[in-house]
């Protein structure tokens, strides 16, 4: 079964009846004259019947009359609240971007404003997700940058104009009519797939390659970086643009595992509790990213990933966010393989302690610790094989060995038989001459170094190679 299909709403619009859009903070009148950039391409929705002095029209855009509305040039009879006429300019709507989390709205399928409860949703999934049923209000114009680092901006449907586009044909004969260029503009592409998200266990929203432009909106629409946190070490969820003081929890799960399910059993059992009524939740399909030995990216795992934050201060931050966890994490333990779960990990950061690994399935270490181990292993093995393919294995076997006599030896044997046949070779650093100064003691210390070989003997070395 798939799950439910989200809505998000478009905030801004570039309605005439709007007030923010208009450099004055009002609505044109009678003794006004209306400025349009003429460089700038608008699409402006106009509701009601407007007077006015005078009105100059951009080179590109629409003016998208509503049944009723028009413009009629001002007769010079008094108009009440409109004593003095003024040049009204309007707004650049060209700042508006697509992944701006802030121009988003989480709705139901109706249009209407879900209210604020228990549940939010980090940063990248404010914005339109995948699977997500976009929805620009009827009798409303707009016009929003979609600039983007993906190759499609991915929807399953789209509604504006009063119209819904549920199906590729659909949008594609849209964006060939005359409005689309002057709504849409950037270098993204928004591609309608009308296919919802087809796993229970949740899809992951997709937005990571853009997470680089919606944390730069947040970022731009605060004036600032990230807020300070009283919390040591605050944690960093996977994608949220700034840390947060409370506890995170991560789950491995099984083909049986129920994401919506599982999120009504938690605002059931735990969050509609009183004591947890200032913590909210976020719960959402992430895929982490995975290295090789620590810094090497490899791939990424998908996990379900729980972000937990409440409304304390001070030293108290995080604290019933982290009890919340753990009630979490032990009913994981007790109910986690009837529910589809396989194993969970808790990091916590309060105002009074560090974030830390504070509770775990043993399974999980131990699967690791083999991991670990299978890998410097085979990592030993690769190293003895690629020196045996190089010939470095065979050329250590083949080095001389040093074989010095043991000083009981010598005193055994002082006049050793010369032998037969010398396999060895002289090292020139060993025969190194004392100093003396009576030559005759010179040839007797020569004449004893020649009587008595000192030579290498290489063990692997086999004398009827050379016969």
């Amino acid at each position: 079964a798939a799950t439910a299909a989200t809505y998000k709403q478009w905030i801004p619009n570039t309605n005439f009846e709007t007030a923010s859009n208009w450099d004055k903070g009002r609505v044109p009148c009678a003794n006004d004259a209306v400025h349009f950039e003429k460089n700038k391409i608008i699409s402006v929705f106009v509701r009601s019947h407007h007077v006015l002095t005078d009105m100059y029209l951009p080179l590109n855009g629409e003016l998208v009359l509503a049944s009723g509305a028009g413009f009629a040039a001002f007769d010079g009879s008094w108009d009440p609240g409109c004593d003095s006429g003024a040049m009204v300019r309007f707004a650049d709507a060209e700042q508006h971007a697509w992944f701006d989390p802030t121009l988003w709205q989480s709705v139901s399928p109706g249009g209407e404003l879900e209210p604020s409860g228990r549940i939010f949703s980090v940063d990248e999934e404010r914005v339109p997700c995948h699977y997500d049923d976009v929805i620009f209000q009827p009798e409303t114009s707009f016009r929003v940058n979609v600039d983007s680092s993906q190759q499609m901006i991915q929807l399953r449907s789209i509604s504006l104009m009063g119209q819904e586009l549920s199906s590729p044909e659909a949008w594609a004969e849209y964006l060939h009519g005359s409005s689309a260029p002057l709504q849409f503009h950037g270098n993204g592409t928004i591609q309608v797939t009308g296919i919802g998200c087809p796993d229970k266990s949740g899809c992951a929203c997709g937005n990571t390659l853009d997470g680089h432009r919606i944390c730069a909106a947040l970022h731009g629409r605060s004036g600032r970086q990230c807020p300070a946190l009283t919390c040591q070490s605050p944690l960093k969820p996977l994608g949220h643009c700034c840390g947060v003081c409370g506890a995170t929890i991560s789950l491995d799960f099984t083909p049986d595992f129920d994401l919506q399910k599982y999120r009504d059993r938690l605002v059931q059992a735990f969050l509609s509790q009183s004591k947890y009524a200032g913590t909210q939740m976020a719960i959402s399909k992430v895929h982490k990213a995975q290295t090789f030995l620590g810094f090497i990216p490899r791939s990424s795992t998908p996990l379900i990933q729980i972000v937990l934050i409440d409304d304390e201060v001070g030293a108290q931050t995080g604290t019933t966010a982290e009890q919340l966890a753990a009630d979490i994490m032990e009913d994981v333990e007790q109910h986690g393989e009837a529910l589809g779960i396989s194993s969970g990990k808790m990091e916590v950061a309060t105002g009074s302690t560090s974030s830390g690994q504070l509770g775990s399935h043993a399974s999980s270490r131990i699967t690791a610790g083999m991991v670990m181990g299978l890998l410097f292993i085979f990592l030993l093995l690769g190293g003895i094989l690629f020196l045996y393919r190089r010939g470095m294995l065979r050329s250590l076997s083949r080095l001389p060995t040093l074989r010095v006599p043991r000083a009981w030896n010598r005193m055994e044997d002082p006049a050793p038989s010369e032998p037969t046949s010398d396999k060895g070779f002289n090292n020139p650093m060993f025969c190194v001459e004392p100093p003396s100064a009576d030559p005759g003691e010179k040839k007797t210390q020569e004449t004893a170094l020649k009587d008595h070989q000192v030579f290498y003997v290489n063990p692997l070395y086999d004398a009827n190679e050379t016969e």
